[in-house]
């Protein structure tokens, strides 16, 4: 099989005119998965093929290529146009998402092919995130499959609203319409179980080209679109959110000079004009849009897709990660949700730690609870869960520092989709979709109070100190604590000392030693604290305390300058001698699990304000200068 490809000739003649048509073309954006080994890498390459993206010099290496490590004997095999990674070709499977971008003469196409492995349905969420529209491939001899099902409900979790049933490798089956029409049937009573409404099957075979750019001639019975014909038709996404209350997440202020500021954005949803009434979130100031800017001057109005800088009557607050939206339809703000997420890093989810969400242009901290159960992509099962793994979905709660300007998913990507990104690492761990805010999000409010902590304070005649003692087990933490609190006594202060053992034979005895349970300890500890701080007293807590964001947590929980990190650094051989209880002796018989220092880390502070190096310094004098340090006396030099 061979051709020749030449460029359109109007390129040569008129490259202005020929860049205007395909700008002038919308866009759609689609992906291709499945079961392993499917079709679909070889699909898209049958389309870049049909569609004359390829040219001389890629297909003769298509050509050696296919003869060289190809599955379709001397013919084209149309998948190693996709399949680009050694690992891919080798194994005739796709492990990453691929993108590959074609044009008709109606409309530009990028295409993601993803994975149809379990193990990387990561990627394939994240192929799924931008599409519009999902072909499902099926293999003709095989019907519908356990992944078959798990991409089919993926891409409706991920709100992907057009699903096109390609029943692929028709040639396989002699063309059959009763093998054909038996898998449409399975598959619809599948699909309208996980609610996707509608759906279009098409019978085809991606490696000889039936039902991809004409009707074939080998199913006569067949009288629907071909898959071309139906990708050059089909409603866009744009089309539908062009339809809805505007919104546009702003993200920057443009202020070039003291006579301009205007604020940029993508309008993700509705249209604007000059003089339209808009409100800023989450503020909820009111205003109205004076100019509609771009670099090629004003417009009249502007659609949802288009890339703008609005100019308000007013001037108002407003600034990267607000919404500005219609003045009579805005979206919500809320700090509490239920969501759902599927995580994507190797390490496990921990409840109760901080990573930063990002939905649209928004950053703001947030915590996720507990999930309330995971979702086997198998068997729809929902299953009880404590955290998630890799590829892992659950449905969770979760909390965020400050209002978020939120819209469900369901009504809105840009506004409902988020992701969760580690705050050490800085890697994105997990995708989620809000549901919608829980109620005590908007119920539960602050209860003002006469009494305030300055108050407190003065009353005691101190300043409220949380002094944060961490280190292995037999640092000698607790040692050390016990000793500044005598002094503290002794001094007429008012103070109290949370000791670790001590907390969990009450508030924290649920509580096991997994990475986990470890996080929600301290994050229970940290809010006792504040709430004694609260009360003017100076909180002494003895925890190993072994993860620095969980320290970091508590550290912004409280005022500036109220959270002393004290670091007792003794070495674990000289921790380990002084282990009068035994414990790292079952640690290292395994007989005690999660064991910091020896089966789990301990993460060293950065920047505490003290360290207490114990094999230089008495017990007696750390404490004597932690003590300096809160009477305001103690000095690095001391």
């Amino acid at each position: 099989m061979t051709a020749t490809y030449r460029p359109d000739a109007l390129i040569a003649q008129d490259i202005d005119e020929y860049l205007a048509q395909h700008q002038r073309k919308t866009l759609l954006r689609f992906i291709t998965c499945g079961s392993v080994d499917d079709g679909k890498s070889t699909l898209i390459g049958r389309l870049l093929y049909d569609s004359k993206m390829i040219f001389d010099d890629q297909l003769a290496q298509l050509e050696a290529d296919s003869k060289r490590v190809g599955t379709q004997g001397q013919e084209i095999d149309f998948a190693l146009l996709v399949d680009g990674l050694a690992a891919e070709r080798e194994q005739g499977i796709t492990i990453d998402v691929a993108y590959r971008f074609f044009a008709t003469e109606k409309r530009k196409f990028i295409v993601a092919d993803t994975p149809g492995h379990e193990q990387y349905t990561r990627n394939m969420v994240t192929g799924a995130s931008t599409a519009d529209l999902a072909v499902i491939l099926i293999d003709a001899r095989k019907g519908v499959l356990t992944q078959t099902r798990r991409h089919s409900y993926l891409a409706h979790l991920i709100g992907i609203r057009h699903i096109v049933l390609a029943v692929n490798k028709m040639d396989l089956v002699g063309y059959d319409q009763a093998t054909y029409d038996a898998i449409v049937a399975d598959y619809a009573a599948f699909a309208k179980s996980i609610g996707i409404e509608e759906f279009t099957a098409i019978p085809i075979s991606g490696f000889k080209g039936d039902n991809i750019t004409a009707l074939s001639g080998n199913t006569p019975w067949y009288a629907g679109p071909t898959l071309i014909e139906h990708l050059d038709t089909v409603e866009l996404d744009a089309d539908a959110d062009r339809a809805k209350p505007f919104r546009m997440p702003v993200q920057w202020v443009n202020r070039p000079n003291l006579d301009f500021r205007g604020f940029a954005g993508l309008i993700s949803e509705g249209t604007i004009a000059p003089g339209d009434a808009v409100r800023i979130l989450p503020s909820g100031k009111t205003t109205r849009v004076e100019r509609i800017v771009t670099l090629d001057g004003d417009l009249d109005v502007a659609v949802a897709g288009q890339s703008v800088t609005l100019t308000l009557v007013d001037e108002v607050d407003c600034s990267r990660g607000d919404v500005i939206a219609a003045a009579d339809s805005p979206p919500q703000s809320a700090d509490q949700f239920e969501a759902t997420i599927v995580w994507m890093s190797d390490e496990e989810l921990l409840p109760g730690r901080g990573y930063w969400l990002k939905l649209g242009t928004q950053t703001v901290g947030a915590k996720i609870h507990q999930p309330k159960y995971q979702i086997n992509v198998n068997t729809l099962e929902q299953i009880a869960a404590k955290t998630l793994d890799l590829n892992a979905i659950g449905v969770a709660n979760l909390v965020t520092d400050k209002p978020l300007v939120f819209e469900p998913y369901g009504d809105s990507r840009e506004l409902g989709g988020f992701i969760l990104i580690d705050k050490l690492t800085n890697a994105t761990v997990a995708a989620g979709m809000l549901h919608f805010a829980l109620r005590r999000a908007r119920d539960v409010h602050w209860q003002s109070v006469d009494v305030t902590r300055e108050a407190h304070a003065q009353q005691k005649g101190q300043e409220p100190k949380v002094l944060w003692f961490t280190g292995l087990s037999g640092s000698g933490k607790s040692t050390i604590a016990n000793m500044v609190e005598k002094k503290l006594y002794a001094l007429g202060r008012h103070s109290y000392l949370l000791d670790g053992d001590n907390v969990r034979h009450g508030l924290n005895k649920d509580l096991g030693f997994t990475d986990a349970d470890r996080i929600e300890n301290i994050r229970r500890v940290g809010e006792v604290a504040k709430l004694m701080t609260d009360a003017g007293l100076i909180v002494l807590t003895a925890f190993i305390s072994p993860f620095r964001a969980e320290r970091d947590m508590i550290r912004a929980m409280l005022p500036e300058g109220d959270f002393v990190e004290i670091f007792v650094d003794t070495p674990i051989e000289v921790a380990e001698a002084r282990d009068v209880k035994g414990l790292y002796k079952k640690a290292r018989a395994g007989e005690i699990r999660n064991f910091t220092g020896i089966s789990s880390p301990y993460e060293r502070p950065e920047r505490p304000e003290i360290v207490i190096d114990t094999t230089r310094e008495t017990p007696e004098a750390a404490a004597e200068r932690i003590v300096e340090h809160i009477m305001g006396v103690w000095s690095p030099d001391l």
